[in-house]
């Protein structure tokens, strides 16, 4: 007992450095892409105050005075790397009544919603499917999905969502095509939908190929030779190794789903983070844009950095890897 309990103490502390490692690693990754975000904005023709009809050349330049333009860009990037460290991604130079604090208050909350309601419904749906699609390889449920699958995959989301909303919303009215008002769980269906067909069909197809896989293992076999039945082995032997590459996938499936909405959200009109990026990139607003692709970045980074702590977490063989 005394060595198995050093052993997992061991474990778990090989593993808690493992995840402390890929934390540390988020702060200059993080670092880099703010450097490479901030110089490509300024590269890009035209100026935040461009858009303005008739400005006049002194209220342009008080403009750019006033939020610090008139600057090189060099004491520009100190300065937006000094605010950043105290949590400032200062003011909007589009909406001018908002900081990007506060832009990103209102829109996070509704991508973050947007996002993880189409994950789970992915899996929710695609791993039953899948399970199912593979117990039956060949048969008439296993054609269908996979047909479903493709069309899924092969048409674009920009395609599904306005045919949605043409169907559902406006012939036959059962669903509305846009706003967002919060505990009105019908806005979200279609954009939630729209969203998670491409990653539904992906974890469906991939769920199918990894228990196809795992019913051909020894250990599976030998377990439907001594009689347990279906639904125990299934459970016990034949989705533990499966799950293993649909975790793999889910970090990037995630990260697909929160940047997938920058399209969803545009088209239904929800006041989430991916309408304000474009309105930003268009109106050429620098620290907006700045702001939601740091969060982005975080976001990503963090959830493929946490599907790996899991998988090592989850996998003997892995957890043994951390010890060489």
């Amino acid at each position: 007992m005394a060595v198995s309990s050093r052993l997992r103490w061991s474990g778990d502390c090989l593993l808690l450095q493992y995840a402390l490692r890929r934390l540390l690693w988020l702060v200059p990754t993080v670092l880099a892409v703010v450097s490479v975000a901030f110089f490509m904005v300024r590269l890009a023709p035209g100026g935040p105050f461009d858009q303005e009809q008739t400005l006049p050349p002194a209220v342009k330049a008080n403009l750019d005075r006033a939020y610090g333009l008139d600057q090189p860009v060099g004491v520009q990037y100190e300065r937006y790397l000094w605010a950043l460290a105290h949590g400032d991604l200062g003011p909007s130079l589009s909406d001018r009544d908002f900081t990007v604090n506060q832009l990103l208050a209102i829109g996070l909350p509704v991508s973050l919603a947007l996002g993880g309601m189409a994950l789970l419904l992915t899996l929710i749906v695609g791993v039953p499917v899948g399970v199912g699609a593979a117990l039956w390889p060949g048969g008439r449920f296993d054609r269908m999905v996979g047909a479903l699958a493709l069309v899924a995959i092969a048409i674009p989301t920009y395609v599904v969502a306005p045919v949605l909303a043409l169907g559902f919303g406006v012939y036959l009215r059962w669903l509305p095509v846009g706003g967002w008002e919060p505990g009105r769980w019908s806005d979200a269906i279609l954009p939630v939908v729209s969203l998670a067909l491409p990653s539904l069909a992906a974890v469906t197809r991939l769920v199918r190929a990894s228990v196809l896989e795992a019913l051909h293992l020894p250990h599976v076999r030998t377990a439907h030779a001594k009689g347990l039945h279906p639904v125990t082995v299934i459970w016990r032997h034949v989705l533990p190794p499966a799950v293993s590459p649909v975790l793999s996938a889910l970090g990037p499936t995630a990260a697909a789903l929160l940047t997938g909405s920058l399209v969803v959200e545009t088209l239904f009109g929800l006041p989430g983070m991916g309408r304000f990026l474009v309105q930003g990139a268009l109106n050429r607003d620098y620290t907006l844009v700045l702001g939601k692709v740091i969060v982005y970045a975080v976001l990503v980074m963090g959830l493929n950095g946490l599907v790996d702590v899991l998988q090592v977490a989850l996998d003997p063989k892995l957890r043994q890897g951390l010890k060489r």
